[in-house]
């Protein structure tokens, strides 16, 4: 079914679920590690995937700000939900004045190639954290028991964990382009059967709702501090970097003129406004994403019906099941994320085609380098001193 820019069908519902993978491992570490509430969380996922979809008119990804969400998480001892919700007011009036003052437009200035050194970077880690998953389940209280169990029971010589894996990236590429049995569909699906005969969630159905973070205690001047040096600062560079300059240019690549309102300071803004309703109702640090709009893509989105139903989706599950939600979402393999961002990554990966010689193609890979030895803020860094050095012709490589 068509309505004006917005598509209603399996495809478009399959491509809603292609990002699972990269929004659910980090939006359940922060619940269940750090304490941020399911319900702030859910309920403001699903309504910046709606409204993104609604003003942007093409798929637009969502995703939780990986460098926060992996910090909070691995540090979970130290940063408290009252820091997450600092960071997410922080992180949301510096991208709201980059795009009201236009200062964001100064992204125009980044090297193509610097671009595709994003690209290629954030396609990697997804790529190597998709086979971490078919591998073994990680080592958290994010994974149910059955999982465990699974990963113990071998045949022949495999785990059935990640034989569960294995046959999911099979069954995907076999029907990426399937448009009768859309690949994620299925595989989010049969992944949630799984989870099912083996486990029953405890869920209390209900009618919930976020929050006002003025309810239950204001951050302090601790929070903040905390949240600025260890959150957000690093996080900033990153966000330029994959969810502006990358995500702008592959929505131009994906969609041409249909994505005639993805500009630099309408993603500025937009991830501005979304995090300061994060703040306000409990939710978590939120962006877009080069890698979210690959996978989205490459398993069938094409219009912005994939964010309403996706965008449906978690606020359904937000509003009728409160904090047992997350009961539901833990019940999909994690090996079955895997095959979402494997898949995820080895598209946004393919995006340095357009590179010719050996000088296009140095920058991205030695940011690819810096970015798996440290992390993409510095390489961002060092592939902008390096993309400019290199139009110098008297510089070698």
């Amino acid at each position: 079914m068509q309505i004006g820019d917005y598509r209603f069908d399996r495809v478009e519902a399959a491509g809603s679920l292609g990002d699972l993978g990269t929004l659910l491992p980090l939006a359940l570490g922060m619940i269940l590690l750090n304490g941020v509430s399911a319900v702030g969380i859910f309920f403001m996922v699903g309504l910046f995937y709606i409204m993104a979809g609604i003003y942007y008119r093409i798929p637009m990804p969502v995703q939780p700000m990986k460098v926060i969400g992996a910090y909070a998480i691995a540090s979970y001892a130290l940063i408290t939900p009252d820091t997450i919700y600092a960071a997410a007011l922080l992180v949301g009036v510096i991208l709201l004045l980059l795009g009201i003052t236009g200062l964001i437009e100064l992204s125009r200035y980044v090297p193509r190639t610097v671009v595709r050194g994003v690209q290629l970077s954030v396609g990697t880690l997804l790529l190597v954290r998709g086979i971490e998953f078919i591998l073994a389940p990680p080592r958290s209280e994010l994974v149910p028991e059955y999982q465990g169990s699974l990963a113990l029971l071998s045949i022949a010589g495999v785990s059935a964990y990640t034989l569960i894996g294995l046959f999911g990236l099979l069954l995907a590429y076999l029907l990426l382009e399937n448009r009768k049995a859309p690949a994620a569909l299925i595989l989010v699906l049969g992944g949630f059967l799984v989870g099912f005969a083996f486990q029953q969630p405890r869920i209390s159905p209900g009618f919930h709702l976020p929050q006002p973070v003025f309810l239950d205690g204001f951050p302090d001047a601790e929070d903040f501090l905390t949240a600025l040096f260890l959150l957000v600062l690093p996080q900033i560079p990153m966000t330029l970097g994959n969810a502006v300059i990358a995500q702008h240019d592959l929505a131009k690549n994906y969609f041409g003129r249909r994505a005639e309102r993805v500009t630099y300071r309408a993603l500025a803004t937009s991830q501005g406004l979304a995090n300061l309703g994060s703040f306000l109702l409990q939710g978590m640090p939120m962006c877009h994403g080069a890698g979210g709009l690959a996978a989205h893509y490459r398993f069938g989105a094409r219009t912005a019906g994939n964010n309403i139903i996706i965008g449906g989706f978690f606020l359904a599950i937000a509003i009728l099941f409160g904090e047992s939600a997350v009961e539901i979402i833990k019940l999909l393999p994690f090996s079955i994320l895997g095959v979402l961002l494997f898949i995820a990554g080895a598209e946004l990966m393919t995006m340095i085609k357009d590179l010719k010689g050996k000088r296009e193609f140095y920058v991205p890979l030695v940011m690819l380098g810096i970015t798996l030895v440290s992390n993409l803020a510095w390489a961002f860094a060092c592939g902008l001193v390096l993309a400019y050095l290199l139009k110098y012709e008297k510089i070698k490589v």
